[in-house]
């Protein structure tokens, strides 16, 4: 990695203004933080720092409100986790900007904790105003971006306050761009993608940007009906891009043509109702009715996936294989799961929905690597330029 991190910076009695991604699923009625996965990842950043006299300003966004205060979404339970996580006061403040935060911030002593409120409740946040970015910068002697998973937005506390301040990364953003660029530039092969999920425009990218790369391509989730539309299967009501058929069929060929094993299912589970109140059934992908939906892959392509991935040293996955969400459904992505912690490979974990499924099933500590970013990792591995890494300071 070509960027400046903390560890190239003298952080002693400096005020360090740490961009993290605290954006944690939320109890809406009790308050609750349901997983602090996302706090415990800038941990490493945080005790860092404080172990060498920063002046610790955390900042994050939480949910989407809109540009405007929303009690739902104030970052007062993040700091009570935090404080607990760290052993010490986590101060706050009302607003991320202005006189309450500027005072906050000179009243801070080596090794103290601000968590500054809610960057969203501004709509200058993510329309990366100037103003606003120069607001957070006056704050601070130093920035540091430890929040990966809002790497691929240009917006103010990303991009906007590098223009006013020394900027470097953060030990996770850092792990990141290793871990992920690590598949990329120098895999152990054979190297394997597992992708799913709903759509096959999310991966179109990611899928043209590692085909010359992987040995193996293994299709799954509601994208595979689309693949297995371009070749002329009859894939009943379930979710197909009629636009993306075309785009499958090239991604066939490009495969065959870079010699990587591309493999489909050879068996589906189908229902007519997607809410799992209906029957279901295994069927061959030669027999899918013409009034029933695809909901997961079937128990002889997971023996094939099986098969396939037991072979390689590094696996890269992203997406469900089937409705995860509803149980009867979950088998295919289950299964998966199961097997890439048996696996004595490199094991990387795409972000968002993948990595909420791996931690779910109490998993993600036996993954080689889980992304922290669902949307930046998409980006970073379909060979996209990321907003917040390019701002950072380079090594010289």
């Amino acid at each position: 990695m070509n960027k400046l991190t903390i560890r190239d910076i003298d952080v002693k009695d400096k005020r360090v203004l740490v961009r993290v991604d605290f954006n944690v699923p939320m109890n809406e009625e009790t308050g609750e933080i349901t997983d602090d996965s996302r706090i415990r990842a800038s941990l490493p950043t945080i005790q860092y720092l404080l172990r060498n006299q920063a002046k610790v300003i955390l900042c994050s966004h939480m949910g989407r409100p809109n540009g405007a205060p929303e009690d739902k979404y104030r970052l007062a339970p993040v700091a009570k986790r935090l404080s607990e996580l760290v052993g010490k006061p986590v101060a706050t403040t009302r607003d991320c900007v202005g006189s309450e935060a500027e005072q906050a911030s000179k009243a801070l002593k080596s090794g103290d904790i601000l968590l500054l409120e809610n960057l969203r409740f501004h709509a200058e946040e993510e329309k990366n105003g100037p103003e606003f970015a120069r607001g957070l910068a006056n704050l601070a002697d130093i920035y540091v971006d430890d929040a990966f998973g809002t790497a691929h937005r240009a917006h103010a506390s990303i991009v906007g306050v590098t223009q006013y301040l020394p900027a470097v990364a953060g030990f996770l953003l850092e792990k990141e761009l290793v871990n992920l660029g690590g598949i990329l530039t120098n895999p152990v092969h054979p190297f394997a993608a597992l992708l799913g999920g709903a759509k096959v425009s999310d991966k179109v990218a990611l899928m043209e940007n590692v085909i010359g790369k992987v040995d193996y391509m293994l299709i799954g989730g509601g994208m595979a009906a689309t693949f297995l539309k371009s070749e002329g299967f009859e894939i009943g009501q379930s979710l197909l891009e009629a636009d993306r058929i075309e785009t499958a069929s090239n991604l066939i060929k490009k495969a065959k043509a870079n010699k990587v094993n591309l493999i489909m299912p050879v068996d589906v589970v189908i229902t007519n109702e997607v809410s799992g109140k209906g029957s279901y059934q295994v069927v061959a992908i030669k027999d899918v009715p013409k009034d029933k939906k695809i909901v997961d892959i079937g128990p002889k392509t997971v023996e094939l996936f099986t098969t396939a991935l037991k072979k390689c040293k590094t696996v890269f996955w992203n997406g469900p294989m089937g409705v995860y969400e509803i149980q009867q459904f979950a088998t295919g992505t289950v299964s998966m799961a199961q097997l890439l912690v048996s696996l004595k490979a490199l094991t990387v974990i795409g972000g968002g929905s993948t990595a909420d499924m791996v931690y779910d099933m109490g998993l993600a500590d036996k993954m080689t690597f889980v992304s922290t970013g669902g949307g930046a990792s998409m980006s970073f591995l379909s060979g996209e330029k990321l907003p917040g890494v390019e701002a950072l300071n380079d090594k010289k």
